[in-house]
């Protein structure tokens, strides 16, 4: 029997060269071999028949119309051998690996044949058999069903049509199927798809150990997230909760260690890959954490081994370790630190003490501050103290060596004597140099002399401490322009930072801006705007008093750059109100508390001094500024004008009367009364003056009258009782019934909450 056999397997591989050298043959070999190869024939050809299929559906050199063709004709042989019992392990892998290639020639078949109910009964079937075995069979076969899933998944979920002018062009995809299809109708299909997909991605909450069935997943999940965008979201938020690591905390065998090592850099290169192409994408902040902190926890956890200091490949104290150590043997443990070069010597080569060429002409200022940054420091942390002692002495020797090297310059070259016309024996003579006048003598003589004499003489030369010269002070001119210049550059900062990606940590005991991210940048504006400035009205006071009394005009700002900014920071909110409200609270906030600081300082030293002195209100002005900026952009069912009021520290009569102007319109009369009685039940400390604007706009406001009628109703009820009749009610024609009135006052409910 084996020699039957091997001859057929002999033939078919002639058939399979000649398809190979010419695609052209597909269409008429592949029919030919499907009765050989089917679920009667032998083992080795069955293996050698479901390679076949799976290499030719493949195979990029026959094209899609000829595959499309050709997948109608072998799905009834597939299927056969699917349902085979005890099929061989090599046979299956091979059939699902065809089925996964095939399922999308078939879907796009079924579209445009919706009455061929056969040929998707036989795929559907293949389909059903193929997920059965994907939790309970071997590993490679269970790597082929995760393949078959994705592209299941890819296929009936909706992707972009390109050109709807030529659907044989587009992808295959859900988009292209028909609402009305009667064989595949999209929501069911969609519904499946949606299925197959969390079943795929359980694995990464199961917390699975298996290295190969996580690796697969996440190779087929990167295929997804490229062509579907509508579920990309989905995987890359699941794939981000999953830890491969997590594995590591338990005793790690070295076979543990290389499946957690593989699934970390499996995972890693997924997540490196969806940043990649997409770098301003919503993940992509996230995407850097969760990368970083993999590379981190690694290193820490597993790559221990690594961290070491190997054995020196030469030995490195002039003894051989291969000899016998002997006692007392002088060891040389100082690092050789390689002489300057000749000439003038430059700040980098002063520093640079290694001998390799490639790093000393390697310009580091290439690199970006940030890359810098993250390498320095691990090195810093990881470098061996004695290395980095011996380092720092060579280059404290170079700097000394250096300062010798220019005294000498400096001091200049001894004169040599004239010995032209001389003997001999007079360039042997050595006058003697012993001073001729006594000691008294001396010193009137270096009195005598003058500084430059005296600087000019020889003596010990020392590098002393060099200090940079005081710069030249600025004009308040120009103090202003760069404080203006700083203010522009910081706000420009603010517009292109993310919001926070945590929301910040609730209660009294959080340190603000701590986080470094735009909320904190805020922080830092505010109260450069309100407490920069604190304590510096009083010497503009004494500044204008001296002027006064000396005649002449004080030119001194103080408040000009904390005016300045906040007059940028009004601009700022104004722009997109909606959004940046909760900067217009913080600051406000900040004013308000820093008004309270400053009365209570200058309440102390008023007692103190026994004087009288006032400091203008910030925060009473720039609330009124921004409400008068806010209000006119307010429509009636806008909650804006509600939050601002609940969150800012105080209210005073002015910013009830600019509430009480928006009354004016009579669209916006609603809007009006509503934000009043939001204060009126939850800011007990303005009631009694919001009560005063709702009766005020009572009498004074016909639109007014009847929602402000209620609200005194339950407040003030005397003021109703006691109102002349002159004024006069106005009546609509019809008295709402019952269910109208209940749904006028869910809506007034629902406008102040």
């Amino acid at each position: 029997m084996a020699a039957p056999v091997t001859d057929q397997i002999a033939k078919l591989e002639a058939a399979r060269h000649l398809v190979l050298s010419d695609s052209a043959h597909y269409a008429a070999i592949v029919p030919g071999i499907l009765p050989i190869i089917g679920a009667q024939s032998h083992l080795e050809i069955r293996r050698w028949g479901a390679d076949f299929l799976a290499e030719a559906f493949a195979s990029p050199a026959l094209s899609l119309q000829g595959k499309e063709s050709l997948s109608v004709q072998v799905l009834q042989t597939l299927k056969e051998l699917l349902e085979l019992p005890n099929e061989d392990t090599g046979v299956l892998k091979s059939v699902i690996q065809a089925a996964a290639s095939i399922y999308g020639l078939i879907f796009r078949y079924i579209i445009n044949n919706p009455l061929d109910s056969q040929t998707w009964d036989r795929m559907a079937s293949i389909k059903s058999n193929i997920l059965k075995r994907w939790d309970s069979a071997t590993t490679g076969v269970r790597i082929c069903c995760i393949k078959f899933v994705q592209r299941v998944v890819q296929v009936q979920t909706p992707g972009i049509i390109a050109d709807p002018r030529r659907p044989e062009q587009n992808e295959i995809s859900l988009a292209l199927v028909p609402r009305d299809h009667p064989l595949i109708p999209p929501p069911n299909l969609e519904a499946e798809a949606s299925g197959l997909l969390d079943r795929l991605l359980n694995v990464f909450y199961e917390g699975s150990s298996d290295a190969v069935l996580v690796n697969a997943t996440l190779n087929c999940l990167s295929v997804l997230v490229r062509t579907r965008g509508s579920i990309a979201n989905k995987i890359v938020s699941t794939v981000l909760s999953f830890n491969p690591l997590k594995l590591a905390n338990t005793p790690m065998s070295p076979k543990s260690k290389v499946h957690i090592k593989s699934m970390e850099r499996t995972t890693r290169a997924f997540l490196m890959n969806v940043y990649r192409r997409n770098e301003n994408g919503p993940f992509a902040a996230r995407i850097k954490q969760h990368v970083d902190r993999l590379t981190q926890t690694r290193m820490d956890i597993l790559d221990e081994g690594s961290r070491k200091r190997g054995a020196p490949v030469e030995p490195t104290d002039g003894l051989d370790d291969a000899k016998r150590r002997r006692l007392g043997a002088e060891v040389n443990t100082q690092k050789s630190i390689p002489p300057l070069p000749p000439g003038p010597t430059s700040i980098a080569q002063l520093y640079t003490l290694t001998n390799e060429e490639g790093l000393r002409s390697f310009d580091v200022t290439q690199l970006p501050i940030d890359l810098v940054v993250r390498i320095a420091l691990p090195v810093l942390q990881r470098i061996d103290q004695g290395l980095l002692n011996e380092a720092v002495e060579g280059v404290r020797l170079r700097y000394l060596a250096l300062g010798k090297s220019q005294q000498t310059q400096t001091q200049g070259p001894k004169t040599l004597p004239i010995t032209s016309g001389l003997d001999e024996e007079e360039d042997d003579y050595e006058p003697d140099f012993e001073p001729t006048e006594d000691s008294e003598q001396i010193l009137n003589k270096e009195d005598g002399l003058s500084a430059l004499e005296v600087r000019q003489e020889p003596k010990d030369l020392a590098l002393g401490p060099f200090k940079l010269p005081q710069p030249p002070p600025l004009t308040s001119e120009e103090a202003e322009k760069l404080g203006k210049g700083t203010i522009s550059r910081v706000f420009s900062m603010m517009s292109v930072l993310e919001e926070p990606t945590k929301a910040p940590k609730p209660g009294l005991h959080r340190l603000a801006g701590s986080n470094y991210d735009k909320e904190a940048w805020i922080t830092v504006i505010t109260r450069l705007a309100t407490r920069a400035s604190s304590g510096l009205q009083d010497a503009e006071d004494e500044i204008k008093n001296e002027a006064e009394q000396n005649g002449t005009i004080a030119t001194h700002k103080g408040h000009s750059l904390a005016d300045g900014i906040r007059e940028t920071l009004w601009k700022y909110v104004i722009e997109d109100f909606r959004i940046r409200i909760p900067i217009a609270i913080a600051w406000l906030n900040e004013e308000w508390y820093n008004d309270r600081m400053i009365e209570k300082q200058s309440a102390s030293s008023n007692e103190q001094n026994g004087g009288l002195t006032s400091h203008p209100q910030n925060y009473e002005k720039w609330v009124l500024k921004l409400l008068d900026g806010i209000v006119p952009y307010l429509d009636a069912k806008d909650k804006v004008l509600i939050r601002f009021l609940s969150e800012i520290p105080g209210i005073s009569e002015a910013v009830l009367e600019r509430i009480k102007n928006i009354a004016r319109d009579p669209d916006r009369v609603t809007l009006a009364v509503n934000a009043i009685h939001y204060l009126v039940l939850l800011r007990p400390p303005v009631r009694e003056m919001c009560l005063d604007t709702l009766e005020d706009m009572w009498r004074n406001y016909d639109d007014a009258r009847a929602p402000t009628r209620k609200l005194l109703a339950k407040w003030r009820p005397h003021v109703l009782e006691a109102a002349p009749t002159t004024i006069s009610e106005p009546s609509p024609p019809d008295e709402p019934s019952a269910p109208t009135k209940q749904a006028m006052a869910t809506s007034a409910v629902a406008a102040v909450g």
